[in-house]
């Protein structure tokens, strides 16, 4: 598994217990972190930016995520795929050093990994939505160097 994957695995795991009981996000990150075998820091660094930003960035973050899932009310979504999404949303808006389609492709495997039988379609369908919805202030993506 590679870095920024374990990385998205603890961010989300570090958002749901945020999600869940509120608190500071780096004491999240960190308690994730220790029950993670063979987190380097590159992997907790990446895993805290990723927290940290979908925490500072929550309220744009939510309201596109609930523009863009038909008949499902933010609040009523599943724990875990409600979390999904906001990680994925922040990185498609914030981080330009990653392509959107890894984005997604990551998000899908967290839903098979960590939700329910639905939840990596339900991620799949939200989050193509928003892949082509022109997003006000996002980052440009970085071009790839030939």
């Amino acid at each position: 598994m590679g870095s920024r994957t374990k990385a998205r695995e603890c961010a989300l795991q570090a958002l749901y217990q945020l999600d869940l009981s509120g608190g500071d996000a780096r004491d999240a990150v960190r308690e994730v972190l220790a029950h993670f075998e063979e987190a380097d820091d590159i992997t907790g660094r990446f895993a805290d930016e990723l927290v940290r930003g979908v925490q500072s960035e929550k309220v744009q973050i939510d309201t596109i995520i609930q523009q863009s899932s038909t008949n499902w009310k933010l609040e009523r979504m599943a724990r875990v795929d409600r979390n999904i999404l906001r990680l994925a949303v922040y990185e498609i808006l914030r981080r330009a050093d990653v392509p959107v389609r890894v984005t997604l492709n990551e998000a899908i495997e967290l839903g098979k990994k960590f939700g329910s039988e639905e939840s990596s379609a339900f991620v799949n369908g939200v989050l193509d939505r928003i892949a082509h919805l022109a997003l006000p202030n996002a980052t440009p993506k970085l071009e790839k160097k030939a």
